[in-house]
């Protein structure tokens, strides 16, 4: 039987499990997660990964291991190659991850494959989340920053709007954590972390901050996403959690522009990109 493991690696973390093909889900069991310094040097990082990814390999026959890797960009995902020259990871800059990983785990490279972390969370969600069954699948996440992907029926693909025109600035600006941070603080000269902290506030404050959001999330679908025609669009982050507190108003607003458009919240959150990239290396080997 096949082994096959999934893995996210992001800024701060990794985490990964064994996936069962069959049950399309994490064998919970085998959950790893390890904090990572994104900051430190080559060997520091390999160091901190090897470890982890060999805890969650005991046991397990290296020859029938598949290792599927939901990874940020900017990255050559066929060749495995890290192309990240600011911000985190900066010491893997043109490094081949993929060699380095397969020699030090002593496995093959055929054996690991690696997928962009936003097209691992919406192939997790087609796999084995809120999206099975779905052709046409537009999948946002919504935190730190903004991950945008599109399921075509076949793979799934980042399509990397965040920095794309939006308002007087960028998507991002609009639709990650940081308006809320900014936008309460110009409302009320206070400070907040998040959508946590929001929900503790007065109603009022909290009722227009949702609202003002609903009106700029709609007007991105309808600037950037009505044109992929999907059946669905599927949300993912941590503001997808707040999702109650601006449905209304964001579904008035996409009626006005004629989209009916269903939407569904992330059945598996942060395990969507486990289950994404075990998926994605799953179909990797059957193309191969």
């Amino acid at each position: 039987m096949q082994n096959v493991v999934g893995i996210d690696i992001g800024g701060s973390h990794i985490t990964m499990a064994l996936v069962d093909p069959e049950k399309r889900e994490i064998i919970s069991s085998t959950y790893i997660r390890e904090h990572i310094d994104s900051f430190e040097p080559k060997e520091t990082i390999f160091s901190a990964w090897i470890s982890a990814i060999k805890k969650g390999m005991v046991d397990l026959s290296k020859d029938d291991l598949l290792i599927g890797i939901a990874m940020p960009g900017p990255f050559d995902y066929e060749v495995g190659t890290s192309l990240m020259q600011q911000g985190k990871f900066i010491d893997l800059y043109q490094v081949n991850v993929k060699e380095e990983l397969a020699k030090r785990l002593a496995i093959s490279q055929d054996q690991i494959h690696f997928v962009n972390d936003a097209a691992a969370f919406l192939e997790g969600e087609v796999f084995g989340g809120c999206a099975q069954g779905y052709q046409r699948v537009f999948g946002v996440t919504l935190g730190t920053g903004l991950g945008t992907t599109f399921y075509d029926g076949t793979t799934s693909t980042d399509e990397d709007l965040w920095d794309s025109s939006f308002k007087d600035s960028i998507c991002e600006d609009y639709l990650a954590t940081r308006w809320f941070v900014n936008r309460y603080a110009e409302l009320t000269g206070e400070e907040i972390s998040g959508t946590k902290e929001l929900l503790d506030k007065p109603k009022e404050i909290q009722s227009q901050v949702f609202q003002e959001y609903a009106d700029s999330f709609s007007e991105f679908i309808v600037k950037y996403v009505r044109d992929y025609n999907p059946e669905v669009l599927v949300i993912g982050g941590n503001i997808a959690k707040t999702f109650p507190y601006f449905e209304q108003r964001f579904n008035e607003n996409l009626a006005k522009n004629n989209i009916n458009l269903p939407v569904k919240i992330s059945a598996i959150f942060e395990d969507a990109a486990i289950l994404g990239a075990a998926s994605y290396a799953l179909k990797r080997i059957l193309i191969n």
